[in-house]
């Protein structure tokens, strides 16, 4: 499947055939969306069995939520196979995040949502569920694209200013769900809700519903994300030093010279837009503290791999995330300087996340920038259409 980004003008059928300038004009970050048959007569590529497989997985973030006798239960995986829910079970839902990172048809699908940038998607959460089954009503503060892949789900939402929430409880409730509009769910159909729309899903029957979610940070945490990165960058020269220091009548008291001192240090820590860039680049491209990745087994020597790009692609790992900000790239939390001879092949590797790999041979610092990356399993070595 291509991944080549699509007009912004052009109709998208995700979107019901609108194009994605109109959407986000007219819905995105404003109103919900119902596009009915979005992806018409899906079919889920991934099973339940594959979903409960991966919950069982160290690596891999899940959920399990419960609600018994008006009561709800949180457990976090991974779970033994005998703590997962039956077939016969009701009022249960199995959240498995990121399942784009390890099934190919999952990272597919997520990638015909590039019509939002990169540095916005974040991952694909798929959760199946039992008759019953669900979250309670609740918002998020980002927004999504809730796709129903197998079974029926209830949807009830609402734009409802009261945001207060339960106390007490291990999921985030609110108090006081006033539902305005309903609707259900089949297999293709697709929901779109802005961030603090809420919402309340209910399986009608065993179900499960794919959700495209997008990154949206608050600035204290990027705030602090980007005080570690001047931390790294920052030189302070000189000492504190008082060599007219007098005589204290009070030792405990903390004087101006100590304050004005390192005031004035201070002063040397700055920014510019250059810096800003490369902190963003390298923050919004470094993977999430639970990604891995794994290099190959037998990786190929320079010399081989240099031999296999003359009719072999070069593809990224669906784990790898890859910007630019000419004439900077950034990929998995490292930057690089790029040149302009190689600017227009990195570029494209990024849009389309593949490109032949005999258009870098006549490049070395890319042959060898690319076996660097093979070996630690960010790019791999494949065939792609529209290459």
């Amino acid at each position: 499947m291509a991944t080549h980004p699509t007009s912004p003008k052009h109709p998208q059928p995700l979107l019901g055939g609108m194009s994605a300038e109109y959407f986000f004009r007219h819905y995105w970050h404003k109103k919900p969306l119902l596009i009915r048959q979005a992806i018409p007569d899906f079919q889920t590529p991934v099973t339940r069995d594959a979903l409960f497989a991966l919950a069982q997985q160290a690596q891999v973030e899940s959920r399990l939520i419960q609600q018994q006798r008006g009561r709800w239960r949180l457990q976090h995986g991974p779970f033994a196979s005998t703590d997962l829910p039956s077939r016969r079970q009701r009022n249960w839902t199995l959240l498995v995040q990121g399942v784009n990172l390890h099934h190919t048809l999952a990272d597919q699908l997520l990638q015909q949502f590039r019509f939002i940038p990169d540095t916005r998607l974040d991952d694909l959460m798929i959760s199946v569920a039992g008759d019953g089954g669900g979250v309670g009503p609740h918002f998020d503060s980002y927004d999504v694209f809730l796709l129903q892949a197998a079974g029926q789900r209830q949807w009830d939402i609402s734009t409802q200013a009261n945001l207060d929430l339960v106390e007490g409880v291990p999921l985030k409730i609110l108090k006081n769900f006033k539902p305005e509009q309903r609707w259900v769910l089949e297999p293709g159909d697709m929901l779109y809700l802005p961030p603090q729309v809420a919402h309340d899903g209910v399986a009608l029957g065993e179900c499960m519903t794919w959700s495209i979610g997008f990154r949206a940070p608050n600035y204290q945490e990027i705030g602090q994300a980007f005080l570690e990165y001047l931390a790294d960058t920052i030189d302070l020269p000189g000492r504190y030093a008082d060599p007219r220091r007098s005589a204290s009548a009070h030792p405990a008291w903390i004087d101006d010279s100590w304050i004005a001192a390192v005031q004035q240090s201070f002063k040397r820590i700055a920014w510019n837009p250059t810096t800003l860039r490369n902190f963003l680049g390298e923050y919004l491209s470094s993977p999430k503290p639970t990604t891995f990745f794994v290099p190959p087994t037998a990786p190929l020597s320079l010399a081989r791999f240099r031999q296999q790009l003359t009719e072999a692609h070069i593809v990224l790992n669906a784990r790898t995330r890859m910007l630019y900000r000419t004439p900077e790239l950034f990929i998995n939390g490292e930057s690089f300087t790029i040149s302009h001879q190689e600017a227009a092949l990195l570029k494209k590797l990024a849009n389309q996340r593949t490109i032949s790999g005999a258009k870098i041979l006549p490049s070395e610092v890319l042959v060898t920038t690319f076996h660097a990356w093979y070996c630690a399993g960010w790019i791999g070595l494949g065939n792609a259409s529209n290459a």
